[in-house]
């Protein structure tokens, strides 16, 4: 199942593990990424707190955790080739991780066009 943030986060689970990464829009808004920094695998996640941050040549922006969890995996590809984010961000996750609970303000893909529309 997949869910988004207001944060312009998609979450994808199954059980109690979640891939994260950013939405097509939050890739759009970006513009060319550069760089990416991610928590280390163990890290908790706190949910409305920052993970990290993708910096591309417009601006940096912070990685919002949609999420309370511990970090199971980071997508290492992306130290070496960020662009890939830009190429296919409903593809390209960034952390995997183990949930513990989820933010109250997940939407469905519908409730998150809808939230697009409006910005």
């Amino acid at each position: 199942m997949t869910r988004y943030s207001k944060n312009h986060i998609w979450i994808r689970y199954e059980n109690d593990i979640a891939e994260i990464g950013i939405t097509e829009y939050a890739a759009e808004k970006l513009g060319n990424i550069m760089f990416v920094n991610l928590p280390d695998t163990g890290e908790e996640l706190v949910c409305g707190e920052r993970f990290g941050d993708v910096e591309s040549i417009k601006t940096v922006s912070d990685l919002i955790s949609p999420i309370y969890g511990e970090v199971t995996e980071v997508n290492e590809t992306l130290t070496d080739e960020p662009e890939i984010i830009s190429d296919d961000p409903a593809g390209t996750w960034f952390i995997k991780a183990r949930i513990k609970n989820f933010s109250d303000e997940l939407m469905s893909e519908e409730e998150y066009n809808s939230l697009k529309e409006s910005l």
